[in-house]
Formats: C-alpha cells, sequence, structure tokens
C-alpha cells in the first residue's frame, strides 16, 4: 500500500475534525399554564384597564401574543380534552363538563376520557419527557375514573379527579384553600422542575382561579377595597374577582422568576391560555364575581360567539420565539397543541391524532401560521345570560369567516371576523356560496359525530316580549 493510501484516511478524519459541527438545539422544557374562566380581556395585555397584569404582560413583553387564539370547547372538560389529544372533544363523546355519573348518562358521555386515545404527554414520556400534571383535572372523577398517570403523566396532584388528596388536604376548591390555590399549584411546578432539570420535562399547571366560587383574602382585597359598596358588610364583584385575577398574576410571575433562577428560562416554553371565555355573573357560584371581561367580544362562557371560545394566549420562550410580538393574524386552537410539542419535541404522532389540529410551531417562533383547515364547535344545551350572548349550536372557522347556525338549520349567522369582531353584522345573506360552503362541512361534520340529546332550548335565542 502506498504511503498516500496509509496517510489518506488520517487526513481525511482530520479535515473532518477541523469542520465545526451545529450541535442539534435539545428539545424545550414546557410549563402549560391553563387558567380557569380567564377572559381574552382580563389580562391588562389585552385591553383590560380596570386592572393591571404586570406578570402576564411581562410574559408577552418576553415573547408573543396571540389575538386569535381559540379553545375547542366553551367550558372546561371539552377544552382539556382537545389540549390532550388533538381532537374536536365532541368526537370523543366530550360534549360539556364531566359530572356524576347521572349526568354523564344523561348527557350520553363518558365519565371519563378514553385512556385508548394517544396524549401528548404519551407521546412526550415516550420521547424520554418528564412529564406531570398538577391542579384541576376535570376528565374524571367517578368510580371508573383513571388517574393522570393512565394519561402518560408520571408525577401528579391533581383536584376535581380521583386523587383522594384533591378531595381532602389538597382540595383546591376549598374555601379556605382559595386564596393559596394558584401558589399551591406552582408549588409543585417548581419542585417538579427543579427535581428534573437534567432532562426534558413537561408540565401542566392547570389552575382553578379564576373560577367561581372565589374566595380572596381581605389582603388579596384590600387594594381593590373601592370597588366595594361603602357601609355594607360584603365585597363587589369586581373587587372579588380582581383580587383573584392579580393574585393568579402574581404566582405566575413567581414561577417565571424561579425557573429563570434555576437557570432553565432560555429554553423551556410557558404557555399561559384559559379554558374558555368568562363565567356569566348569573351563574350562582359565580354570583358574587361573574365579571371577567370577555374584551370587545360578544358571548361569554358557553356560548359559541368569540367572548366563549377566544382566549388570551402567550407564548414565552427565548430560546425559540421572539420578544414582544404581537400575532393578529395567526387563527390557533387547543387541538393544535399535541402536534405542536410533537414537533418542537422531534417526534411523530400517530396519523389518527393530527385529524383535527395543525403543527403551528411557526407561530411560536414568531414566523406566523396561515391555518389549512377549519375549526368547529358544537354546544348542545342551555347558555345563561344575556340573550346577546345565546349563540346557535354549531360554529366553524375557517379563515376570515365564522359560520353559526343550529343543527336543523335555523339561526343561519355568517360574520367576516377581520371586520366585524364582535359579531353585530350578520352577512350571511350577502354571501350566500359561502354559507353553503361551510354549512355543508359542518353538517357532515355534525352528522359524523357520536349521537346524544340537546336540551330543548338549546340554541335558541327567543326572548319573551310582552304580549
Amino acid at each position: 500500500m502506498s504511503a498516500f493510501l496509509r496517510v489518506f484516511p488520517a487526513v481525511i478524519l482530520a479535515a473532518f475534525l477541523a469542520v465545526p459541527i451545529r450541535a442539534q438545539a435539545p428539545p424545550p422544557n414546557v410549563v402549560f399554564i391553563l387558567a380557569d374562566d380567564v377572559g381574552w380581556g382580563d389580562p391588562s395585555a389585552y385591553g383590560n384597564r380596570r386592572v393591571e397584569t404586570p406578570h402576564l404582560d411581562r410574559m408577552a413583553e418576553g415573547g408573543v401574543l396571540f389575538t386569535q387564539a381559540y379553545m375547542a370547547g366553551s367550558v372546561c372538560s371539552p377544552s382539556r380534552t382537545a389540549l390532550l389529544t388533538g381532537r374536536f372533544p365532541a368526537e370523543l363523546r366530550m360534549f360539556g363538563h364531566l359530572g356524576t355519573q347521572e349526568i354523564n348518562r344523561r348527557r350520553a358521555m363518558p365519565d371519563y376520557l378514553d385512556t385508548d386515545v394517544p396524549t401528548i404527554a404519551d407521546l412526550l414520556k415516550q420521547a424520554g419527557y418528564a412529564t406531570a400534571a398538577f391542579g384541576k383535572w376535570h376528565l374524571g372523577s367517578g368510580p371508573e375514573a383513571q388517574l393522570p398517570d393512565a394519561y402518560g403523566f408520571e408525577t401528579h396532584k391533581t383536584t376535581a379527579s380521583n386523587d383522594p388528596r384533591g378531595r381532602n388536604e389538597w382540595n383546591l376548591w376549598a374555601p379556605e384553600l382559595r386564596p393559596t390555590a394558584t401558589s399551591l399549584v406552582v408549588d409543585e411546578v417548581l419542585a417538579f422542575a427543579a427535581d428534573h432539570r437534567q432532562e426534558p420535562f413537561f408540565v401542566q399547571a392547570w389552575l382553578v382561579d379564576t373560577h367561581a366560587t372565589l374566595n380572596p383574602s381581605e389582603e388579596q382585597l384590600a387594594p381593590f377595597s373601592h370597588l366595594s359598596p361603602p357601609d355594607v358588610p360584603y365585597h363587589g364583584a369586581m373587587a372579588v374577582y380582581f383580587a383573584a385575577l392579580t393574585e393568579m398574576d402574581r404566582q405566575i410571575g413567581r414561577l417565571m422568576d424561579e425557573i429563570d433562577r434555576m437557570g432553565l428560562g432560555e429554553n423551556t416554553l410557558i404557555v399561559f391560555t384559559s379554558d374558555n371565555g368568562p363565567e356569566a355573573i348569573e351563574i350562582g357560584n359565580a354570583s358574587h364575581s361573574g365579571v371577567g371581561s370577555a374584551g370587545p367580544f360578544r358571548g361569554r362562557k358557553r356560548s359559541l360567539y368569540e367572548g366563549g371560545i377566544r382566549v388570551p394566549w402567550i407564548v414565552r420562550w427565548p430560546a425559540g420565539a421572539p420578544a414582544g410580538r404581537v400575532d393578529s393574524t395567526s387563527i390557533i386552537s387547543g387541538v393544535d397543541m399535541l402536534p405542536t410539542l410533537s414537533r418542537l419535541a422531534g417526534i411523530a404522532p400517530p396519523d389518527d391524532s393530527l385529524r383535527d389540529g395543525e403543527d403551528v410551531s411557526d407561530a411560536f417562533r414568531g414566523q406566523g401560521h396561515t391555518r389549512a383547515t377549519p375549526l368547529h364547535w358544537e354546544w348542545r344545551y342551555n347558555i345563561v345570560g344575556h340573550v346577546w350572548n345565546v349563540s346557535p349550536g354549531m360554529a366553524a372557522r375557517d379563515g376570515r369567516w365564522k359560520l353559526l347556525m343550529n343543527p336543523d338549520g335555523s339561526r343561519i349567522e355568517l360574520y367576516d371576523l377581520l371586520k366585524d369582531p364582535r359579531e353585530s353584522d350578520n352577512v350571511a345573506d350577502e354571501h350566500p356560496e359561502i354559507v353553503r360552503r361551510l354549512a355543508e362541512r359542518l353538517h357532515t361534520w355534525y352528522a359524523h359525530l357520536p349521537e346524544a340529546p340537546a336540551d330543548a332550548r338549546a340554541g335558541r335565542d327567543d326572548y319573551p316580549w310582552p304580549r
């Protein structure tokens, strides 16, 4: 063998080693904060001028704030189902909130989320993530309901679940724990992050604030004393709600500060959003506090108008998301979380998990996202509150257009949300082709849903006028 051939491999190896190799970026940690019944217009970053949320505002200043973000349900259990599975919740018979076995049977709903449906926690756990769920669960708490570990969460401490701690010493709904409910969840998140700082982690912080019944402490209420009537022994609804909202915001600030202090902030994706729009004051347990803001939108919790399903959504991720970006064009939804977090973790979800949601990681990175498929909603129960907020029972969003209608074809409403985000000008008569196209899609989707009864007053906005 010639001297050249003997030396050649060594030359090539030396040259190869001399070329710098760009290391693949590690997958981000994920902290997913889901508030409960916080309206689109509640954070001051979204226009609230009655109360300040400086820590959510700071989160937005350091990341991306979305103005056209949605939940796939207008109440808690459906929204949570979509976040975990990437599926429209009605396809899994999650039509409303999970209640007692009797209520679930009457509504043809299961007692808990189907454990055979893959979740984002399942997928991330298989990819080497440490996984945890803390706070409100509300995906099953009956006798046969499964704990979060059946859905991929190795560590969990939850309420509205079958966890006995959530009914006893860690019952976040108990009046005596309500002033510290968000703090207790944040404590668990930070302890978990500290224990798993050497590996990627995915942790859910599903808060119970600002869901009624609220019970802020006198110290938390003090800054809002001017919002309560003088000389009477009770607090005003705005004082109660703002006190709880402010404490939730303060604890989110503590979470961000501690994540940074641990040296994890740069590559930790923190998401803040809410499960639906704000509660109506007509609901009994919110009669002292149901004044959350839907911003400029029509509708509240349970409604399929924008105020019931459009939610605040803020992403902070220094390693991947630009700071101070307001994204007013990307249409994102809770069903997008499974494909999006899968992409960021470098894993491929099962095909069936990709039927409803889209990978919107480009929007998280500040590049914007153009939605390819419409979003669908359905609601088959009564909607409390002002008749103006009582929507039809089905809705679809496709680009700038939103169609609402009842399953029987009544109350057809079409809105151009770019011109009319308040949904005050029904232009269905002016765009019959758009109505026909979206109505066909909605009817096809609805026809393939599992059968279930609807309330007699579902989708009806009639008013008892004097005669």
